[in-house]
């Protein structure tokens, strides 16, 4: 890939304040990440949680999957559809539990494992970032 081509795609990242994006070209691909800042405001919303003790207290068990591009979160098909999975919905390893659009590509979000699905972390339509986690089910 062309060193021109690299730096349009990290002024694209600066500009845009995308933490992490992945290009694939033929039989090339890039895949450029920026550390996430922390801000003061962080450690301020960080209080309350230690002042309330029940979500403390919970501890998120099961399997978790989680995002591996940056993109739009889709959770059904196509608008008006009913969404790929539900809470409470039992899902195989490899089916489909929603779609990322990235670079104007569906790329199918497939469970790694057999389970209950117990959180949808994310919204439809919802931007998310890479590693972001997307969905908690019970192995």
């Amino acid at each position: 890939m062309d060193i021109r081509k690299i730096k349009k795609l990290i002024d694209l990242m600066i500009e845009s304040d995308l933490q992490a994006i992945e290009v694939k070209e033929g039989d090339q691909s890039i895949s450029l990440t920026r550390p996430t800042p922390v801000y003061a405001a962080a450690a301020v919303a960080a209080a309350p949680s230690v002042a309330a003790p029940a979500p403390a207290a919970k501890t998120p068990r099961g399997a978790v999957e989680s995002s591996p591009m940056v993109g739009v979160f889709y959770a059904a098909p196509s608008p008006g559809e009913a969404p790929f999975v539900n809470v409470g919905q039992t899902v195989s390893a490899g089916e489909t539990l929603g779609i990322i659009e990235a670079m104007k590509i569906m790329n199918p979000i497939e469970a790694t494992k057999s389970g209950v699905i117990e959180e949808i972390l994310v919204k439809n339509g919802e931007v998310i970032q890479f590693g972001q986690p997307l969905f908690r089910y019970r192995a």
